[in-house]
């Protein structure tokens, strides 16, 4: 492995177990949280998409300079899915998970880790 750089991105994946779903059926609430989750967290917003589906549940994406971050619910299931990507540890990632379990209020949390692209 060379010196310098020990990989070109780090991915979080979160679950969130047990949310409301009166909360997690909020689409406005869903993405002006993963919105701000961004905002708070530091990265640079370049484009987001979120879709709403019939009858519940929304996907969103944030595309950031440094990657992106992504939501994917299930009311029915009280169920959410989070991806924070970033290729740089710059990012406060840790204020943007904190402010998300806030908003979205899981009784459990289940989390991994991933270094993409070791070099």
């Amino acid at each position: 492995m060379k010196k310098g750089k020990e990989s070109l991105g780090y991915h979080i994946l979160l679950e969130f177990h047990e949310c409301p779903s009166h909360i997690i059926k909020d689409s406005s609430l869903v993405e002006s949280a993963l919105l701000r989750a961004a905002q708070i967290s530091g990265v640079h917003i370049v484009k987001t998409f979120f879709h709403r589906f019939n009858p519940h549940g929304l996907s969103g994406v944030i595309v950031i300079s440094e990657s992106h971050f992504t939501i994917h619910t299930w009311p029915e299931y009280s169920y959410v899915a989070i991806d924070f990507f970033s290729c740089t540890k710059d990012v406060n990632l840790e204020t943007a998970i904190e402010y998300l379990k806030k908003e979205l209020k899981p009784k459990a949390v289940s989390r991994i880790e991933l270094k993409r692209g070791i070099v």
